[in-house]
Formats: C-alpha cells, sequence, structure tokens
C-alpha cells in the first residue's frame, strides 16, 4: 500500500514538474496576446517588445511574465522621441489568472523593472509627451474587455533613468541609478506603503547648473489615501549626501495641480551635517572629525502647485562660529559662517529669491568671506555679490582632504564686487554689467599626474564696469615662459551663460617649447614598457579671442625658431595665423594660414614664404621638404621660395600627416654650389656623365616650380647651364623615394672628348662649325638611394653618323664633276665592282664606329686625369 501511496506521488510530482515547464510554452501565446492588445487599446504611440516568457519559478506559487526589451516611441509632436524603455519588465500574478476566460481580466499583484528610462518632455507650447492615452471617440461599450487589471501588493524598480525637460521654462532634471522598492496592499482605499529610496539628482535651469550627481536617500513609511489621492509622510529618514533629514505633512493631487504641506529639518545640529552635504568623492570620512558649533537646514513648502502656482516656502541654512578639523591634518578651518536663506511669499515663481547673507570662514590667520544677493530668478535673475579675503592655497590640503596628486601652492588674494541681470549677459550688454576691484594669484604651482607643472609666478585681474583686465600674467612651464596681458570682454557670458570666452591678448615670451603644452598620458601597469601616449590636442570650442605674440625662441619638434611675432586668431576650433613670421635656417619664414581641430582629424591650410633660408638645412630639417626635394641636401646656398600646402595633421604631435599633404612650391636658388657626394643620385650622375662637373654646376637665379598631392611630387621641367650645355630636367618622384625622370642634354660635339676632338680637327673649321648639338636623353629610375640611369645610344650614334655623312655628301656635291670623276678613275683599278661596292660599305660602317665611340666617351666611368 505505502509502494502505491509513493507510486502515486512521484506520478503527481512528475506531472507537476513537467507542468511547470510546458504550461509556460502553452501560455505563452496567450499572453503575448493579451498584452499586445491591452497596449492597442490604450495608447496612441509606437509600442514594440521583443518577446514575452513565462516563468512558474521565478515567484513560485505565483506565475511571472517577463517582458524583454519594451520600448514606447512617441508619434507627432515629439516623433521619434523615447518615452519609456525597459530591459526588463517582469509582471507577477497567481497561476490561476492563467486558466481566465479569454475577456476576463488578468489581474497583476507586483511589477518589477530592471534598465529603464522615463524620458518626460514639456514643449514650447506646454504639451507633454506622457499623454499618449487613447482618446475615447464615442460611447464606450459595455462588452469592452479589460485583458490587465492592477491589484498591485508590491514593486521593485532596478537602475532607472527620469529624465524631465521642460523647453518652456528650459528646466532640465535628471534622476539616475533609481533603486526603488514598495510593499504594500494597492487593493485597499487606504494603505501604507513601506518605500526605500536611493538615486543621484541633477537639476539645471537655462543653462545654469545648480546640482550636479547629488545622492539622495529615502527611507519612507507613507500613509496612501487612493479616493482622496493624498499621501502623508509618517516615519521617514532622508539623506542629502551623507546630510540626513526628516519630513513631515502630506502631498495631495487635487483637480487643479498638487496641494502641498511638508516640514522639514536636520534632527540633529552638528556641524558634521555640513561636511555631510559635500559628496563624497569630495571628501573623506567623517566619522571621527572634531566639530564644534551648529549646522541646521530647517523649511516648510506648503500651498498649490499648478500651472501658475508654486508653493510657499522658505529654506534657511545657518552655522554661527563653528569649525572642524580632520584627524590626519594639522590644519583647522574655523569661526565659520553660513547664513542663507531660499525664499518664495507669493506662489509665483518669479518671486522667488536667495539671500547669501553671510559665508565666511578663516584659516590660519587667512580670512575669507563673501555675500550675495539673486532675485528675479525665473525670468531674468539679479545678481549683486561681493568676494573679500585671502587664501593660502597651501593650507587647503593642509585643512580639508582634498584629492591632489601633488599639493597647491599659492596666496589667492580677491576684494571684488559685482552687480548684474541675466539678460544684458546673454545680450552682451556690458554696459548694464557693473564691477569692481581686484583679484590677485601669486606663486601658484601646480602638477598634474604626469609630473608637468605649471608654475604661475603672479597673476593680477581688474574689474572694470564693463571688462575685465588682465593685468598680469607671468608664468612657466617646462622650458617655457610666458607674459600674457589683455581684456576679457564677456567674462560673465562665459561663467554663467556657456557662451563663448572672447578676448584680445598681448604675449610675450624668452622661449616657448611647444611640447609643454602637449598633455601625456602616463602608460598603465600593462604598459608600463610602453613610451607614454600623447593625447591629441584640441582648440577649446569656447574660446574667441586674438593673440599678439612675440617669442625670442620657439622650440618645435627638433626645431629652433627665432625672433616669433606674429597674431593668432582663435575661434570655432580653429586657428588663424596672420603675418607670422619667425628667423630659422640663416633666413626668414612667414606664415598665413589656419590649424583647425573641429573634426576628428586636425586640418591645416598654411602659406609659407621663405626668405634666404639654407638650403641644405631647410630640406633636411623639415621632414614635410626633405620628402619633396630629396636632393636639395647636397645643394649648398640660399633660398627664395613660396608654398602653398594644405592636409592633415598627425593628432598627436600636431605635424603634417605627409600621406595627406597637397599644394604647390615655387622657388628661387641664390648663390648655390652642388655637393654630389652628399646623394647617391648625384654621385651616379657625376660618375656616368663625362662632360659635366657636378661641383662647377652654377645654378644661380634658377627657378623651379613642384606640385605635389597624395604623396607624389610633379617637378614641372626646367632648364639649367653649364657652360654652353644644356639640360632640361623634369618627372614626378613619389614620398616613397621611388622617382620617375627625364634629363635632356643639349650637347656641342665638342665635349664628345679627345678623340672626338682629333675628329674634328680633320674638318675644315667651316665644317666643323656645323656640326649641330648631339640631343641625349637620360631616364632616371629605381630610387633616390638605388638610382637606375639609361639613356638613348643608339639614337645618338645615328644623329652624329647622319650629321657627318651628310656633311660629306654637301662636300662632294659642291666639288662638282670633276672631284667626281677623279674619284671613279680612282676607284676603277679595280676591275671587281662588288669590291667597289663593298669598300663603300666599310666606308660607312668605319663612319658609324667611329661616331659610337665618341658617343660612348659622354657616358661611362670618367678617365682619371
Amino acid at each position: 500500500m505505502v509502494k502505491k501511496i509513493l507510486k502515486i506521488v512521484g506520478i503527481v510530482l512528475l506531472i507537476l514538474i513537467v507542468a511547470a515547464f510546458t504550461i509556460p510554452y502553452l501560455f505563452k501565446d496567450q499572453i503575448k496576446a493579451k498584452i499586445s492588445q491591452t497596449i492597442n487599446e490604450s495608447v496612441d504611440a509606437k509600442v514594440s517588445f521583443n518577446e514575452a516568457d513565462l516563468s512558474l519559478f521565478k515567484n513560485f506559487p505565483n506565475a511571472n511574465i517577463s517582458i524583454q526589451k519594451l520600448a514606447i516611441i512617441n508619434k507627432a509632436p515629439f516623433e521619434g522621441d523615447t518615452l519609456v524603455a525597459m530591459e526588463e519588465l517582469n509582471l507577477k500574478m497567481s497561476l490561476m489568472e492563467l486558466f481566465n476566460d479569454e475577456n476576463d481580466p488578468m489581474n497583476i499583484q507586483g511589477i518589477s523593472t530592471k534598465n529603464g528610462l522615463i524620458n518626460i518632455i514639456f514643449n514650447k507650447d506646454g504639451l507633454g509627451n506622457y499623454d499618449i492615452a487613447l482618446k475615447n471617440k464615442g460611447p464606450k461599450e459595455d462588452s469592452k474587455s479589460k485583458p490587465l487589471a492592477l491589484k498591485i501588493k508590491g514593486y521593485e524598480i532596478e537602475n532607472l533613468k527620469f529624465k524631465f525637460t521642460d523647453e518652456g521654462s528650459k528646466i532640465k532634471m535628471i534622476l539616475d541609478s533609481i533603486n526603488h522598492t514598495g510593499t504594500g496592499d494597492f487593493t485597499n482605499d487606504i494603505l501604507d506603503l513601506d518605500t526605500k529610496t536611493t538615486t543621484k539628482v541633477s537639476f539645471s535651469m537655462d543653462k545654469m547648473n545648480y546640482i550636479n550627481n547629488v545622492a539622495l536617500s529615502l527611507d519612507a513609511v507613507l500613509g496612501i489615501d487612493l479616493k482622496n489621492s493624498k499621501y502623508t509622510f509618517k516615519e521617514n529618514k532622508a539623506k542629502i549626501n551623507d546630510l540626513p533629514l526628516e519630513f513631515d505633512g502630506f502631498i495631495q493631487l487635487v483637480a487643479t495641480g498638487q496641494q502641498f504641506d511638508l516640514r522639514f529639518k536636520t534632527p540633529t545640529s552638528s556641524f558634521k551635517n555640513f561636511l555631510g552635504l559635500i559628496p563624497a568623492a569630495y571628501r573623506s570620512s567623517i566619522e571621527n572629525v572634531k566639530t564644534s558649533g551648529e549646522f541646521t537646514i530647517t523649511g516648510f513648502a506648503k500651498g498649490l502647485k499648478s500651472d501658475t502656482s508654486i508653493p510657499k516656502f522658505n529654506i534657511a541654512i545657518a552655522s554661527n562660529n563653528a569649525s572642524f578639523q580632520y584627524p590626519d591634518l594639522p590644519k583647522s578651518v574655523k569661526n565659520i559662517v553660513i547664513d542663507t536663506k531660499i525664499i518664495n511669499e507669493t506662489g509665483i515663481v518669479n518671486d522667488t529669491y536667495v539671500n547669501l547673507d553671510q559665508l565666511s570662514f578663516t584659516i590660519d590667520q587667512d580670512v575669507f568671506s563673501t555675500k550675495a544677493n539673486i532675485k528675479n530668478i525665473a525670468t531674468n535673475a539679479l545678481i549683486d555679490a561681493s568676494l573679500k579675503g585671502t587664501i593660502n592655497l597651501g593650507n587647503l590640503s593642509k585643512a580639508y582632504p582634498i584629492q591632489l596628486d601633488k599639493p597647491l601652492s599659492g596666496i589667492l588674494k580677491a576684494d571684488v564686487s559685482t552687480k548684474f541681470d541675466m539678460a544684458s549677459v546673454e545680450k552682451s550688454q556690458y554696459q548694464n554689467i557693473n564691477n569692481a576691484g581686484n583679484l590677485s594669484l601669486t606663486g601658484f604651482k601646480y602638477t598634474d599626474e604626469n609630473g608637468k607643472s605649471m608654475n604661475i609666478n603672479s597673476a593680477k585681474i581688474q574689474f572694470n564696469p564693463s571688462r575685465v583686465n588682465l593685468q598680469e600674467f607671468k608664468a612657466t612651464t617646462g622650458k617655457s615662459d610666458l607674459s600674457i596681458t589683455g581684456v576679457l570682454d564677456n567674462f560673465y557670458g562665459f561663467a554663467f551663460r556657456n557662451q563663448e570666452l572672447k578676448g584680445n591678448f598681448t604675449m610675450n615670451s624668452n622661449q616657448i617649447s611647444i611640447a609643454d603644452f602637449i598633455s601625456t598620458t602616463a602608460p598603465t601597469k600593462t604598459e608600463s614598457k610602453e613610451a607614454p601616449k600623447t593625447e591629441a590636442m584640441k582648440i577649446p570650442a569656447f574660446l574667441n579671442c586674438s593673440l599678439t605674440a612675440k617669442a625670442k625662441t620657439v622650440l618645435y619638434d627638433n626645431l629652433t625658431l627665432k625672433d616669433c611675432a606674429g597674431k593668432l586668431i582663435v575661434k570655432d576650433q580653429t586657428v588663424t595665423l596672420q603675418n607670422v613670421i619667425t628667423s630659422i635656417f640663416g633666413g626668414q619664414i612667414g606664415l598665413n594660414g589656419m590649424v583647425s581641430t573641429k573634426e576628428k582629424t586636425p586640418k591645416f591650410n598654411m602659406d609659407l614664404g621663405l626668405n634666404k633660408v639654407d638650403i641644405a638645412q631647410t630640406f633636411t630639417q623639415l621632414d614635410m621638404l626633405k620628402k619633396i626635394a630629396p636632393i636639395a641636401g647636397a645643394v649648398s646656398g640660399k633660398l627664395n621660395s613660396t608654398i602653398k600646402l594644405s592636409g592633415n595633421l598627425n593628432a598627436n604631435e600636431m605635424t603634417p600627416d605627409l600621406k595627406t599633404i597637397s599644394g604647390d612650391l615655387l622657388g628661387q636658388l641664390l648663390s648655390t654650389t652642388v655637393n654630389s657626394s652628399n646623394s647617391t643620385l648625384l654621385s651616379a650622375l657625376d660618375s656616368n656623365i663625362k662632360f659635366i662637373d657636378l661641383k662647377k654646376l652654377n645654378l644661380n637665379d634658377l627657378k623651379a616650380a613642384v606640385s605635389f598631392k597624395d604623396g607624389k611630387v610633379t617637378v614641372k621641367p626646367f632648364d639649367i647651364k653649364y657652360q654652353d650645355i644644356k639640360a632640361t630636367i623634369g618627372g614626378t618622384h613619389g614620398f616613397d623615394q621611388a622617382m620617375n625622370y627625364n634629363i635632356k642634354f643639349d650637347v656641342p660635339a665638342k665635349y664628345l672628348g679627345t678623340e672626338a676632338n682629333a675628329f674634328i680637327a680633320k674638318l675644315s673649321p667651316a665644317d666643323a662649325s656645323k656640326l649641330e648639338n648631339i640631343p641625349i636623353n637620360a631616364l632616371l629610375s629605381g630610387s633616390f638611394t638605388t638610382p637606375k640611369i639609361s639613356t638613348d645610344m643608339k639614337s645618338a650614334v645615328v644623329n652624329l653618323t647622319n650629321q657627318l655623312a651628310n656633311q660629306q655628301k654637301e662636300k662632294l656635291k659642291k666639288q662638282g664633276t670633276a672631284a667626281l670623276t677623279d674619284l671613279i678613275n680612282k676607284s676603277s683599278k679595280s676591275k671587281d665592282t662588288t669590291k667597289t661596292a663593298t669598300s663603300k660599305e666599310q666606308k660607312t660602317e668605319v663612319l658609324k664606329e667611329k661616331a659610337g665611340k665618341l658617343i660612348n666617351g659622354l657616358f661611362g666611368k670618367k678617365k682619371e686625369q
């Protein structure tokens, strides 16, 4: 009997297990259909989800429906905006709900989400993108089904981001990393909802950031009256960062908006409350910090929040004669006074005002204080503020745990007052801005994580009614020194409205090393054997200014530039160079053009004027020109040249990317000589061309035109002369040194060597003068390091042979019949006519042989003198 019972139990268990695995597949299509039906009957938006799965194990004994990749996309007027996105949405329900009739509601007992986004937008017309419920166009039929119904007893939200944007008031709020749970029986009209919430809050209005990533937490029991839509704070513990707060009162939803009656305060008055308000990333543990004095926050919000009003509120932040000292630091901060109020007494947003009546503290003997008043916040904020005091920056890290790799140093002194309205800042109406006072910094030293240091010896700023004057800025970094003065035209637009920083400056320097202003990234542990990586230089987008600069020495890459001067205009991530001149290579270079880092790959476009620069130095020390004219390094002398070029820059070193440059070069050589031993190609030419000595070649006033693009250089044909020999040179080569050049020589016969001169000596002076120059082509291929030289020898032989034969023919014609008869008589002594003909052919061959020997004398190894 027992065995039968165990067998039956085993069978039942097996059936249940099989059912647990098979039921989800049986009801999968039904669930998807009900979800789709609910969505289609409820919302006017584009809704999609990847899958809907059923599990009997996740919330056993209840069933769990999991919806993957749910997305709700708005239609017009918010076309394409994401309203809701959920990586995972889980619905918890009773197992029996799966067996309901098709038109019966499926009751949901619990909801949980993971990795979601809710994005609420109000446009300038006041319309909200969340209003996607379908509007009924006629009377609702009683038979209409309700596939899903909410009877929630608990819910959970994991890692949700909530974004709120009001385009009309220019308000943006983000609640990031929301983790929230709530338990309570929503089947009752009155219930207690036990909640736990953590999130990080950011808030900005009209481009000004008021709160950035502030951590909030709230554990609260909310008394909920569903009939009256009233939510009452009962037991609660809240924190802003580590600042504790307690709430009392309620929020009630009414027809015209939300009714607030809330009070809040810090549960204790310890000054540690203030330290807790500071984000943990900017402080260490406050548990063992010694404090004295009080710090409190109290306030209330009471009234109606509607389309036209906000609750009246009063927030008071106060501290008097407080102090703190961290246990491991030598300095303390004393005499801390804080008196701040944020108040609205009318319920009208624009009547909100902030009074910072005093904020002051002392470190050692240095006293620093500030006060400010802000009114008219919503429409055109009016700001009246002052700052006065002295701070020894070296004491900051001795009194407060600032996370610095290297300690700061320097003395900051301020005595500044300002009064302005934000509309004037927005419209650059500087006449409405009233500034007064001075700000100075001396002995400042900062070292970054890569060991690069900046030393500001002195900086002085004067605030005038309409502008900010940089009276002095003297600094050193690495091998560089700077002295800058100038004017900032819109300091407040830059500081408060994210506008461009406009100004005009003058800079003088004894020496600037460009490497000092290119940041490097130290290698990681896995890259410890590698050299540090250089970060791409970016011209700041906020700069819109000009700089008139002079520098006695500029170090750039492997170059030393002297007496640099010119004007730089910075705008739209582009530097425009105007009339920049520098002395280098024994001459002077002028630059006009631009460098832009606006796109991912930096670009440049430049016009260069080279005036009497040393040719060898210029074309050996500048990689770009070395590629354009590889043999120029073997030329001694001066060069005048204009160069137009453009292309990309290597992002790290800001040097030209040679694969991308294109342009033109027009050059004129001055007082030049050739040292062929410095060039493999010229050495090869010198040893193969007998009639030219390259050392004696005079290139004075030679002009050449060169164009280059896509790594290929084209040299337009140009003429050079060696005594009365003419040569025309032209062709192409690549930056890879492969070449294809042609030299067309026009060579008088007298340069054909000893044998040629002996042969010419047998001619009459009249006949010798009639010999034309011999054209000879030399083809240069291979590369500049392994050149190949070939000539058209055969055509040169034919040319010389034809000249000599024609001369003889003309001479015979002029001698007349007598000479011809005499020639025949002499030939008739031989009776064999074939033999006579053979004699003529031999003479022709002898003539060709002599011409060939003469031509061969032009090329080949030179004879030793």
